[in-house]
């Protein structure tokens, strides 16, 4: 999945006429003391799929980063569910907000196993694979990018954006844009007063081609070459010296 996330930087690359160098940062080393350091230079953030425990706590911290300064940010799958976390932590005030496959007594469970999944023992194999509808609200970020209302994306995952949490997510500015059809799951989250602000729980990566680059991707890597032309023309501005 990895390998795919980088091709489809490459196809997103060529569609916005860049060259997209991909800084690998472990979140394990990433803390609130130099978050700002180890994220400084960047356009873009993207937080990558995974399971377990490890370097949640860095994840959920760069995720603040780019939040609270206008970095454009894109979550598949953990990195979707690591953003409801922090939104939930930092603008909801529930600190110990968390998804069960970390933090299993988490009083405030924003991410949960789907209930299908509650069931199963044999974990292996078992997961929501393939690919699945979604819809989408019209006059969102997720439709200015896709360019429709219905997609279907490819899924692998057990956990899942907790509904019983949505309307505190949606009072306080963090929307859910695309959902499943037949389930009512979330499917896409945006916040729409950031300038490009996503997470998805599908892996879009893994339908992406030369020919036919993910638009997540493209629209993602244009953010990113915005924010960079926009700390360009900020610096020569403030480089200026007056006599």
């Amino acid at each position: 999945a990895y390998k795919s996330i980088l091709e489809s930087f490459i196809h997103a690359g060529a569609i916005n006429e860049v060259k997209v160098q991909v800084v690998n940062v472990h979140s394990e080393g990433i803390t609130p003391e130099n978050v700002a350091e180890k994220l400084s230079g960047l356009d873009g953030l993207l937080v990558a799929p995974g399971f377990g425990n490890r370097g949640i706590d860095g994840k959920i911290t760069a995720v603040k980063y780019a939040r609270e300064h206008d970095l454009p940010f894109f979550g598949i799958c953990l990195g979707m569910q690591m953003a409801v976390i922090e939104f939930a932590r930092n603008v909801l005030g529930l600190p110990q907000a968390h998804s069960t496959e970390m933090d299993a007594k988490t009083p405030d469970p924003v991410i949960n196993m789907m209930e299908e999944q509650k069931q199963v023992t044999m974990m292996g194999g078992t997961m929501r694979l393939g690919a699945y509808p979604c819809d989408i609200q019209a006059n969102s970020l997720a439709h200015r990018i896709y360019g429709e209302t219905s997609i279907s994306e490819r899924h692998r995952h057990r956990y899942e954006f907790n509904n019983a949490y949505l309307e505190q997510f949606e009072a306080n500015g963090m929307k859910a844009t695309g959902t499943n059809p037949t389930t009512g799951l979330v499917e896409i989250v945006e916040i729409p007063t950031h300038p490009f602000f996503i997470g998805v729980q599908y892996h879009p990566e893994l339908k992406s081609t030369v020919e036919k680059p993910a638009p997540l991707f493209v629209h993602f890597i244009a953010a990113a070459k915005a924010h960079n032309e926009g700390q360009l023309a900020s610096k020569k501005s403030t480089s200026k010296v007056e006599l």
